[in-house]
């Protein structure tokens, strides 16, 4: 299984409608993806903007091509999340998961 780790910030008052849009929209369209296992958010508030790390997972490196493309490092950002970040990484970690419980 891969996990795919990608980062980014929003304002506070950007935080809810960015979390929306996660779970009624792009969770949702990822799971059309074959391969595509599941994902997690998690959410930080840090002083004046709120950080958001994204956790995918896939059944192998083909699923993660299958949804992010053959530059699959490169961030998936859609114009609406885009709109609602304030920051972002631009590139994904990619980890080979090695125990899950």
């Amino acid at each position: 299984m891969i996990a795919r780790l990608w980062r980014g910030w929003t304002s506070p008052e950007n935080a809810e409608p960015y979390e929306r849009f996660l779970r009624e929209q792009m969770f949702p369209s990822m799971q059309r993806v074959p391969g595509f296992l599941g994902a997690q958010l998690l959410r930080h508030e840090a002083g004046e903007e709120v950080a958001f790390l994204t956790i995918s997972r896939f059944e192998s490196y083909d699923a993660v091509r299958a949804f992010a493309g053959e530059n699959y490092e490169q961030a998936v950002i859609e114009p609406e999340a885009r709109a609602l970040l304030s920051r972002h990484e631009e590139r994904s970690e990619h980890f080979d998961v090695a125990i899950e419980t």
